[in-house]
């Protein structure tokens, strides 16, 4: 769907923008109404506010919505499939335990973090935080404490080489876009990103992991299983106890988790020489890797193996189907408002506000670096898809790149500048930031005094280590 045609000037759509977050925290955070409810009303207020035909309306408000959940809903249902299996097996113990024992208690973030990092080169945000997700409490249920000090470790990773590093979309169009090299970005940003991670994720998580308490949710898996005496419980239904009569080994986990990874890792590879053009498109083998590395055919692969090498030899197959079955419902409100808030963004970009933000700020008159960060900043505040905020700003911005006569690292640098700015901010209008919320338990509120931090300064180091290199280029 295309955007209307602006009916006000940009500082009237600012403020209808702003208003509408104002409304919108308002209803869920005062009035206590739910957040689904409040996505879709305040959505079609804004619609109307903006100057949408009323004819228009349910289309543009299905724009955002089905482009979300679509993405969204398959990812989160094959991750949360295999997390429960991972969690009733002991599986997703057996990998905590072995993190520790390798790095220690006190490193326990460290690893989380790590690990995600090595997992998120591949993997979008969104599967890759789904996936870690019964690790991430196990560890935290083990050691206690606030949940924000092992989840911002793990979360802020993998938004971090979602945003910055190729094979991502994000990054690979922005380079795209502005006439650079796509491996050049890659090894410009992955650097980059693991840098800014460490300094403005890990510091984050540990100061507001010390003053939030943030408890672990059993919204999603339950008590989590420690896989030694689920059977002797009593609670535990008759295929939950026998699949945790025997935990799997590491390697098993291990394997398991890998799959994914490389099934993903073989797609985007196939898909960015595609891009370079040293693969015809049109190449079946191609065309067939590319289809097993669709991240929801993927995941789909690796809940049905692990069906047949975790749940089947412990379990009868209708034990098993009950057991994700069951998996299923404590999910379906997480969907519904990560859709609801990709809505909310939908109407925002279609409203015009980006490209009447954009159309003001493309003669700043300040470095170009400069430019593409703000310009980025702006763009990802006013309407939330920090994807959006990135393809836009590289084609403003496009033309002064291509005057300047920048070399492929410049290149690479201003990328990940804008990486920077579509990554700062994640607030209501992201539907990232809905994610995170229902994930981990946490309120609007305490939300944005934590993911939004840290999403902030973590796009804030990338920007000044990317500022640091193009003074010295």
């Amino acid at each position: 769907m295309e955007a209307i045609e602006p009916a006000y000037g940009t500082a009237t759509l600012l403020l209808i923008a702003a208003g509408a977050v104002a409304l919108l925290l308002f209803l869920i955070m005062k009035v206590k109404l739910h957040a689904f409810v409040a996505l879709v009303l305040v959505s079609v207020v804004t619609a109307i506010a903006v100057g949408f035909p009323l004819a228009d309306i349910p289309d543009a408000l299905m724009f955002g919505f089905a482009d979300t959940i679509g993405s969204v809903a398959l990812l989160v249902a094959f991750g949360v499939m295999l997390g429960r299996l991972l969690e009733v097996t002991g599986g997703a113990q057996a990998l905590a335990d072995t993190l520790i024992n390798r790095f220690g208690e006190r490193r326990a973030p460290l690893a989380l973090g790590v690990a995600s990092l090595l997992f998120g080169f591949p993997i979008f945000f969104d599967a890759g935080l789904v996936i870690f997700l019964p690790i991430i409490l196990t560890v935290a249920r083990r050691f206690g404490g606030s949940l924000l000090l092992y989840a911002l470790p793990a979360a802020g990773a993998f938004a971090a080489m979602h945003a910055i590093v190729p094979p991502h979309p994000g990054p690979v169009a922005a380079a795209e876009a502005l006439g650079g090299s796509i491996a050049v970005t890659m090894l410009v940003g992955i650097p980059v990103a693991v840098l800014a991670w460490y300094v403005g994720v890990m510091p984050v998580a540990r100061y507001l992991g010390a003053r939030i308490h943030v408890s672990v949710p059993d919204a999603i898996f339950g008590e989590v299983n420690d896989g030694r005496d689920s059977a002797a419980e009593g609670e535990k239904g008759e295929g939950e106890a026998s699949l945790a009569r025997q935990a799997p080994s590491f390697s098993t986990v291990l394997l398991l988790l890998l799959l994914p990874l490389v099934l993903i890792s073989l797609g985007t590879g196939v898909d960015t020489l595609i891009t370079a053009k040293v693969v015809d498109e049109d190449a079946s083998w191609a065309s067939f890797l590319k289809l097993l590395g669709d991240t929801p055919v993927a995941l789909m692969i690796t809940v049905i193996a692990a069906i047949v090498v975790l749940g089947r030899p412990r379990a009868s197959l209708s034990q098993v189907t009950k057991l994700l079955d069951n998996a299923l419902g404590p999910v379906c409100s997480i969907i519904l408002i990560t859709g609801a808030g990709g809505m909310f963004g939908g109407i925002l970009e279609l409203s015009g506000i980006g490209d009447a933000l954009s159309g003001s700020l493309r003669d700043l008159g300040m470095p170009l670096i400069v430019q593409a960060f703000i310009i980025s900043t702006l763009l990802r505040v006013a309407q939330g898809s920090a994807t959006v905020a990135l393809t836009t700003t590289a084609g403003l911005i496009a033309g002064a790149v291509g005057d300047a006569n920048l070399g492929d690292f410049q290149i690479a640098l201003v990328v990940v500048a804008v990486a920077a700015g579509a990554t700062v901010l994640s607030h209501v209008n992201d539907s990232g930031f809905w994610l995170v919320s229902r994930f981990f338990g946490m309120d609007e509120k305490t939300t944005l005094k934590t993911w939004t931090v840290m999403e902030t300064t973590l796009g804030l180091v990338a920007f000044v280590i990317a500022s640091a290199l193009w003074t010295v280029t």
